[in-house]
């Protein structure tokens, strides 16, 4: 390695900093997810208070489940934050839908075995189906954990 490249502590660094974009990025759009899931599927349903108060309280609750994940270590990361956000679909938005009297939808094999708890089929497959606005930030901070995993190993490794 040469005298100019990163240290581990710095590559470690950067990676805290798009831990930290990728929560905020989240954070700025989660609400607006959550609203959007229902009234997609049930325009009009989020007018009632209660129903946008249930949703403005799981946003603030996924954020902060994403934002504790993201402060981890790698090491101890049991999900990816992909997997938090896949989780609180079947909270408060499905909750509403069933409360209003949404149909489920029909969904596939996969997501029937994968996702059982979400009847009305709102797992994102990416961060971009959250928002196009997380794409990067999400696929920045999975590169940078795959180089933080690699090069921890490789150093352990004495290679």
């Amino acid at each position: 390695m040469s005298a100019n490249s990163p240290s581990l502590g710095d590559d470690e660094t950067t990676f805290t900093a798009y831990s930290t974009a990728l929560a905020e990025a989240f954070e700025l759009v989660a609400e607006s997810w959550f609203v959007e899931l229902v009234e997609k599927r049930v325009p009009g349903a989020t007018a009632d208070h209660g129903r946008a108060d249930a949703l403005r309280a799981a946003a603030a609750d996924t954020a902060a489940q994403l934002r504790a994940l993201l402060a981890a270590d790698i090491a101890v990361q049991q999900v990816g934050p992909l997997e938090i956000l896949r989780r609180s679909v079947v909270g408060a938005p499905t909750e509403i839908l069933q409360a209003v009297g949404a149909e489920p939808v029909q969904r596939d094999d996969f997501a029937v075995t994968n996702f059982p708890g979400d009847v009305f089929d709102l797992t994102p497959a990416s961060f971009a189906d959250v928002d196009p606005t997380l794409h990067e930030p999400g696929l920045v901070w999975g590169a940078a954990k795959a180089h933080i995993h690699l090069r921890r190993r490789r150093e352990a490794g004495g290679q």
